[in-house]
């Protein structure tokens, strides 16, 4: 199901991410622009409930206030000098392994909220641009992840505790001096983990509120 980037009615204009909703039952409405945020909203949910989704969350405007707050997408970092050190191994996705990655990925984000899920044509581009590991500590897989540059754009345990350890193998294939993440608030398990690592909050950068 494809993303709606624009989607104008006489109420305003809103972006609708419906990619989730064959996977997850989830549709995501950001509005751009409206004076009548509330009416847009509904025409919004009507047309997402239409394509499928059970629950709808919406973004973009202070009108939201008047609906259940479900969480905000935090930004955090800290500096890469000090982080703790680990002995787990990081080795990269190769097409062979894609479709291991993506199953303990979409697994492990089932029920993580804001996270996408990735189908194989993400995974194709995430093999492109080469920022998927798995991490071991010897023939033990710890988890996967992502990341470049400055950002870590996911982890995934799936041993008890090893968190903390597939967070640090990860920080070593950053180039730049600090380390940057978002995470859900209502992701209790990931904030305590940043909180534990020295990942401080930077930024919030958006608010969601439940609207089905």
């Amino acid at each position: 199901m494809k993303d709606i980037p624009v989607f104008t009615t006489e109420n305003g204009v809103a972006s609708l991410t419906l990619r989730e909703i064959p996977y997850r039952g989830v549709a995501y409405i950001k509005i751009q622009s409206s004076l009548e945020p509330i009416a847009l909203v509904k025409e919004c949910v009507q047309f997402c409930t239409m394509c499928g989704a059970e629950t709808v969350v919406a973004t973009g405007h202070p009108a939201l206030e008047k609906y259940p707050f479900r969480n905000a997408v935090i930004q955090r970092r800290r500096p890469l000098a000090g982080l703790p050190d680990t002995d787990a191994a990081l080795f990269p996705v190769q097409e062979k392994t894609l479709k291991q990655w993506l199953e303990i990925y979409n697994e492990g984000m089932r029920h993580v909220a804001n996270a996408a899920w990735m189908t194989e044509k993400d995974g194709i581009e995430m093999l492109q641009k080469g920022d998927g590991y798995f991490v071991h500590r010897g023939d033990t897989l710890l988890g996967i992840g992502r990341a470049s540059y400055d950002k870590i754009g996911a982890i995934v345990a799936v041993q008890k505790g090893a968190g903390a350890d597939v967070a640090l193998a990860l920080c070593h294939t950053l180039t730049e001096s600090t380390a940057m993440l978002e995470v859900a608030s209502n992701n209790d398990r990931a904030v305590r983990l940043y909180d534990r690592l020295g990942f401080v909050p930077t930024a919030e950068i958006s608010r969601w509120y439940l609207v089905k």
